[in-house]
């Protein structure tokens, strides 16, 4: 347990909050112009460039890499996929889909968390 609380994963956390700050107005922003759907998924990818480069800066102190920036969107595939599995599911259980993306996120971060950690220690262990 007390690896789950490292200090990269607290930076994660961090990171997280910020990634779901960006999301969620880039979210808001576009669903006054487009449906629901694809403020989603603009928002994600938005969201998802901005999360690499902190995650190698501010997570896990590494310098951007082809290697990393390759492998971690293949994770994200994952995570995207759950979480719109998830919104889905959330507003079609009538949530609101202006707060649904929320606990979406509270389940897929943890899962991205690991996912990430792999990739980037990983290739900073291959050298």
């Amino acid at each position: 347990m007390t690896k789950l609380f490292s200090s990269a994963f607290i930076r994660f956390v961090i990171v997280g909050v910020i990634n779901t700050v960006n999301y969620y107005v880039m979210y808001l922003l576009l669903l006054n112009i487009v449906p629901y759907m694809v403020s989603h998924i603009t928002a994600f990818l938005w969201s998802f460039i901005c999360s690499y480069y902190l995650n190698c800066y501010f997570v896990y102190h590494v310098k951007p890499k082809w290697s990393t920036f390759l492998k971690f969107p293949l994770t994200q595939v994952i995570n995207m996929g759950l979480q719109t599995l998830l919104l889905m599911l959330f507003v079609k259980m009538g949530l609101d889909e202006r707060l649904a993306p929320f606990p979406a996120l509270i389940i897929t971060v943890p899962v991205t968390y690991f996912i990430a950690k792999y990739i980037f220690v990983e290739d900073n262990h291959e050298k």
